[in-house]
């Protein structure tokens, strides 16, 4: 399959859930079952419940019905249309109610489903957006002209001021500035960028100008191949099915068969046509999986929300039940298990130079103008030390090494002195080194270990910062595998080389660069408050309060709703059994078929509901 993405300027758009005929059709039908039980309630007319009902009928499910023909026309039996019949077939017998009960429940759970679809697709398309609609292309001559960057190609020369997004993939050929790669990387500083070094599509440059050589043409440039690589990891993800819907076809096979036989024996035998369709549509009604959907449902539904309540969204109840399986379990680093912002750590002043408040006085007055992370963190930290922070005059940023600027009568210099930290110069004599570091969240390395002891596997680091601050971020958590440096089509790769070994992932992430190994993960879950809007629509649940301890809580919650699904499928089954077979050798009344078959419904969905309890949810 081709997964090639025309780049092109995209309007950044998100439809409507309204426009999509599904989600009106299973509103009008959901509306029109409640006209017809309120009428039904209250006494009414029994033609108008009736008319309400079979208007609830042909909106909810004429096109499930519609699809179910088609795949019938490919000798495919769809449960959905088994459940049109069976609801026509209730109607037959007077038990309109069961059947627009059912036709609600399946076309609410289509437009649910369409939903989902259309949301991931909006957001693929809005990844595009990152990168610019134009460029500046320098000619042979040296002159400037403006181009789509749709149309760059590889050789073309850009010039790249201040403040830009970089409009193709290159690498700078003169200049220096720093870049703010954090949408491919993930690192949560920028990156300083000199000749040779390389560069990336839509990202945004700080306060030097680049000149630029594409390296690639637009439609491979790393933003393009993750939109590809999130539409394709979405399409060719298998569709995970809720354990009923695994079975349907050899159950819907085998329940058509029997009413067909139900109909047409007794018939062949001389039985009047009336008895035999009672019986036939009896036994539609009793062997109808209401109990055994119910049996996944209530639970499902219950868990998620009981998580919604401790800050965790699971956006289908399918998500819930993969969250179940999960046997591996893989961590972003920046803005997971890190709070995704530079914070100062230490002030070291040299010996007898300045003291630590001086010296963090002088740098905050030089960094207040910048809009550099580091400095930003250097004049928090002095607010939040009660530092008054002096305004500065002469101020310079000098592109890939820092800041200049006259405070009082000194002339004071912030550079970067590595990864970490700055040295701070006081007119041209070393003053002393200011160090940084991302905080790991404090909750990070208890619910690595928590994970690690349930699922009975080491967690994973899959980050694009530098392997020595990933080194120590594994120390803080207590994770030895490590991946480090990673771009978004390594993080990809990583994921499916684990899961193509039988494992089943859940990722953990927040950035755009996690968002094509979040799409291609078992599960995928991005914290809410950091998270880009790529990640939270990729993401198969969101962690709203980023509190990464509800992460095995949530776990938990879903291994538990696991087993009391197994329990309600044993009951359900039970009382489809029962009422089958006293349908098939003896006489079923009608009304106790449909109480035996309401009342296993009604046990096995109050048995799920437990799961709404606050104490359902694991414990710290």
């Amino acid at each position: 399959m081709d997964t090639r993405i025309e780049v092109r300027p995209v309007l950044r758009r998100r439809s409507s859930a309204w426009s999509l005929p599904e989600v009106r059709w299973a509103a009008l039908a959901t509306g029109l079952f409640g006209l017809g039980a309120l009428v039904h309630l209250a006494g009414g007319s029994s033609w108008w419940s009736w008319l309400l009902y079979l208007a609830c009928y042909a909106a909810g499910g004429w096109e499930p019905g519609l699809a179910g023909l088609k795949a019938l026309r490919d000798k495919t039996l769809d449960v959905d249309l088994l459940m049109v019949v069976a609801a026509i077939g209730a109607a037959a017998i007077g038990q309109v109610f069961d059947g627009a009960l059912l036709i609600v429940i399946f076309a609410t759970s289509g437009a649910l489903e369409v939903v989902a679809t259309q949301r991931t697709e909006d957001s693929v398309r809005g990844l595009l957006d990152i990168a610019p609609e134009t460029a500046t292309r320098l000619t042979e001559s040296g002159a400037e002209e403006q181009v789509e960057t749709a149309v760059l190609d590889v050789g073309d020369v850009l010039m790249v001021r201040p403040g830009e997004r970089i409009g193709g993939d290159g690498v700078v050929i003169d200049g220096a500035s720093e870049v703010d790669q954090a949408h491919i990387t993930g690192e949560p500083l920028p990156a300083d960028k000199k000749p040779g070094d390389e560069v990336f599509a839509g990202t945004v440059n700080g306060t030097g100008t680049l000149r630029v050589r594409v390296t690639r043409p637009a439609a491979d440039t790393v933003i393009a191949r993750m939109a590809a690589m999130v539409a394709e990891a979405s399409a060719s993800k298998a569709r995970t099915q809720l354990f009923i819907e695994k079975v349907e076809q050899r159950y819907s096979v085998g329940m058509v068969a029997a009413t067909v036989a139900l109909l047409v024996i007794p018939l062949l035998f001389g039985d009047d046509l009336r008895s035999a369709l009672l019986r036939a549509m009896t036994f539609m009604i009793v062997a109808s999986p209401c109990a055994l959907v119910l049996s996944t449902m209530p639970p499902l539904l219950a868990s998620i929300a009981n998580a919604g309540r401790h800050g965790v969204l699971v956006k289908s109840a399918v998500v819930l039940e993969k969250l179940a399986t999960v046997t591996h379990v893989a961590f972003d680093k920046t803005g997971t298990l890190t709070h995704g912002t530079p914070r100062l750590t230490a002030v070291r002043p040299v010996d007898g130079a300045l003291s630590e408040a001086d010296l963090l006085g002088l740098a905050a007055a030089a960094e207040n103008p910048s809009e550099h992370p580091l400095g930003r963190a250097v004049v928090a930290a002095a607010r939040e030390a009660g530092i008054p922070v002096r305004p500065a005059t002469e101020f310079i940023a000098i592109p890939g090494q820092g800041v200049r600027a006259r405070v009082g009568g000194d002339t004071v210099d912030v550079g970067r002195s590595g990864d970490t930290a700055v040295l701070v110069r006081v007119n041209g004599v070393p003053a002393g080194a200011l160090t940084f570091t991302d905080h790991t969240r404090t909750e990070a390395a208890d619910a690595v270990g928590r994970l690690r002891a349930q699922i009975g596997t080491e967690p994973i680091l899959l980050t694009g910062d530098n392997p020595r601050a990933a080194m120590h971020l594994a120390a803080d958590t207590g994770i030895v595998d490590v991946r480090a440096g990673l771009l978004p089509e390594d993080k990809l790769t990583a994921v499916r080389e684990h899961q193509d070994r039988g494992a089943r992932v859940m990722l953990v992430g927040d950035g755009i660069n996690d968002a094509p190994a979040m799409a291609a993960a078992h599960v995928a879950v991005a914290m809410g408050r950091s998270g880009s809007d790529l990640a939270l629509e990729t993401a198969d649940a969101v962690i709203t309060r980023d509190d990464l301890a509800t992460v095995p809580a949530m776990l938990a919650l879903a291994r538990r709703a696991r087993r009391v699904i197994a329990a309600n499928l044993v009951i359900a089954a039970t009382f489809i059994v029962v009422l089958v077979m006293w349908d098939l050798l003896g006489h079923l009344p009608l009304p106790l078929g449909v109480a035996g078959h309401e009342g296993s419904t009604i046990l096995v969905g109050l048995n799920g509901l437990r799961l709404l309890r606050s104490r359902a949810w694991p414990a710290s």
